[in-house]
């Protein structure tokens, strides 16, 4: 089993995610195949995270996938690699609401056999640092804390400081990162600006993180620490495996249809199982970018729009009239067309007034409040994605609202935290503000690659 190290912290804004993208970059630097994953749904931090390690960032969700599915998912992304880095969210101990460890750091941590490295935010704070940790590593002795980084040290005086009180602890410091040594990373509603937003500028930063680390934590004893994670024996997940045998198409069927999956900087949300489940399915999977692109990719036969930004670029999605068209018209002929979030803003009417493909009843806006938290569903109507009665969850998280919030068949209903319906099922489409992911329930893909090939 690969390496690994899973970076936590007391609580958000602690610098878990420079210290985690610093740290893969600077592995990657000296040689090291690095394996990057992030717990939880977020999809932002594995964009800088692939691009500090140079292969795909994943997710590592106990909620919407479940425990059992952890150390599959990640012996399957860190296959080959040398050591992994897994960051977490939030507070080490903050999981799913009411749902005790679920999804936590901690949990995941646990699940994984991998020892945590605590990044503490020390700036205004010297002998407590001891009573922090000391609470943090005592409170789960399941959770191995086997080092701490000291974020927004003020100076050598501070430091000393904080090393003396850690040494009555019993856990190492494996960095000091000194005050005002933040590295830039702009960030707005839903969090850091993607790396497809802003690739030049996000490779300056990864460089800048991974330079930080370097000069401020002892990689060595880092790694060291990675390589002392004992065994999961855990088979790999397998997208083929997790989908089965697929039957051979009868004759004068597609034998493999493309499916058109949204990508570019308006489009960036998606978890990269979903790719793989598709083409284990059969499909052969063809990326776009819907502000740049006016055509679908030739021969499309389905069409996957995740999460992303789009009301960043509405005035651009606006304007390209032909794609827009195209997308409508591949609906209307009933071909299978799977919304996340991201893509139910694309298919609305319009999007803060400005036309959209038009293809659902509804119009979105920004809205005055945050929608976050992860969701318990079922599926309320057969669509290209799941039959009826299947149960999934999910996760929201977006700042816009669409009138109405459901069509007359609507794609789920929600009991958590409160009961409700939402989305549209219409024709082929299946749209919706909840993200899943689809390694949970594989026979989606198979499903929506079928419905490709009919």
């Amino acid at each position: 089993m690969v390496a690994r190290l899973v970076i936590a912290a007391p609580s958000s804004g602690s610098g878990k995610t420079t210290v985690a993208t610093g740290l893969m970059a600077a592995f990657a630097a000296s040689g090291l195949a690095v394996s990057p994953h992030k717990v939880g749904p977020d999809y932002i931090d594995p964009g800088y995270h692939a691009l500090a390690a140079g292969r795909p960032g994943r997710n590592l969700d106990a909620y919407l996938c479940g425990p059992e599915l952890m150390a599959p998912l990640f012996a399957h992304g860190a296959a080959g690699c040398d050591v992994a880095v897994v960051e977490g969210v939030m507070g080490l101990y903050d999981g799913a609401a009411r749902q005790g460890e679920l999804a936590s750091t901690a949990h995941v941590a646990k699940l994984l056999r991998a020892p945590v490295v605590l990044v503490v935010d020390a700036s205004s704070q010297s002998r407590s640092v001891a009573a922090l940790v000391h609470g943090f590593v005592s409170w789960d002795p399941e959770v191995r804390i086997g080092g701490v980084i000291l974020n927004k040290v003020g100076s050598e005086w501070h430091e000393e400081l904080l090393r003396e009180a850690l040494e009555s602890v019993g856990v190492p410091v494996l960095g000091v990162l000194r005050r005002g040594a933040s590295v830039a990373t702009p960030s707005r509603h839903l969090g850091l600006v993607p790396v497809a937003e802003r690739r030049p500028d996000a490779v300056e930063s990864v460089g800048a993180m991974a330079e930080l680390v370097r000069q401020g934590c002892d990689l060595a004893g880092l790694l060291a620490l990675a390589r002392s994670a004992p065994a999961i024996g855990a088979a790999a997940w397998d997208a083929a495996g997790a989908v089965g045998a697929v039957d051979a198409p009868p004759a004068g069927v597609v034998e493999r249809p493309v499916v058109a999956v949204a990508g570019g900087p308006a489009f960036t949300f998606s978890y990269a199982e979903h790719a793989e489940l598709l083409a284990a399915a059969g499909a052969e999977v063809v990326a776009f970018d819907p502000l740049r692109d006016e055509a679908l990719p030739e021969g499309t036969r389905g069409l996957v729009i995740g999460g992303g930004f789009p009301e960043m670029y509405a005035p651009e999605l606006s304007a390209n009239e032909s794609l827009r068209k195209t997308v409508a018209e591949l609906a209307r002929a009933g071909a299978p067309v799977a919304a996340e979030c991201a893509g139910l803003l694309y298919l609305a009417r319009s999007l803060d007034g400005r036309p959209m493909c038009g293809v659902l009843d509804t119009d979105a806006r920004m809205g005055e409040r945050l929608t976050l938290g992860y969701r318990d569903a079922v599926a309320l109507a057969d669509s290209c994605l799941a039959v009826a009665g299947t149960r999934l969850r999910g996760h929201e998280f977006h700042r816009t609202v669409t009138e109405p919030g459901a069509g007359p068949s609507p794609a789920w209903g929600v009991s958590r935290p409160v009961r409700r319906v939402e989305g549209f099922v219409q024709g082929g489409v299946h749209a919706s503000y909840l993200h899943t992911h689809w390694a949970a329930e594989p026979s989606v893909a198979r499903r929506f690659v079928a419905e490709c090939r009919r």
